[in-house]
């Protein structure tokens, strides 16, 4: 019987937490043999906040982390007894296993993220934006188009009493709150 994969649910946010507690039992209890890797299915997105972009890694199954293992009374119960650790997907007794294909297209879109970067932007079309910066400077709109690739947004604005698009980087943009 070779390894497998298999889905164990925890609470979502704890992922990396539970990864970290479940590699020091591995390495402690020597369960090399019976759990080969432990993995977040994550991607590196960039968002705009404040005026800047930053990075972050946002896993695309919160709430889900993947391991590869031969499971025995001994892991399953190791597994289980992990703080946040709230249970295999399946019963309890019976750990459904994925399929090739499944865990195939999850490590595809891995390793894709790995060498492409998205962003994650605060912007939706209809919302209302204040611009900080640039020519229009604490003008206030409705965001018309927004285009990810370029980093733009499309926003109407009230110049002299009639609506004008112009078109601002994303960081030179906030939300109206």
């Amino acid at each position: 019987m070779g390894f497998k994969w298999y889905v164990v649910r925890t609470y979502s946010g704890h992922e990396n937490r539970v990864k970290t507690i479940l590699e020091d039992e591995i390495e402690y209890r020597g369960l090399h043999d019976s759990i080969k890797q432990v993995l977040i299915p994550t991607e590196k997105v960039f968002e705009v906040k404040d005026g800047k972009k930053k990075s972050k890694n946002k896993s695309f199954f919160p709430g889900y982390i993947l391991i590869e293992a031969i499971l025995d009374k001994k892991t399953i119960d190791l597994i289980l007894n992990i703080p946040s650790v709230m249970g295999f997907l399946g019963s309890r007794n019976n750990p459904q296993t994925l399929h090739q294909d499944e865990i195939k297209r999850v490590i595809g879109k891995i390793t894709e993220e790995a060498t492409g970067e998205r962003l994650e932007t605060p912007f939706r079309i209809g919302d209302i934006v204040k611009i900080t910066d640039g020519p229009f400077n604490n003008f206030s709109g409705m965001v018309q188009e927004v285009n990810n690739e370029k980093l733009k947004l499309k926003v109407m604005v009230s110049i002299f009493g009639r609506k004008t698009p112009v078109e601002i980087d994303f960081i030179q943009a906030e939300l109206e709150k």
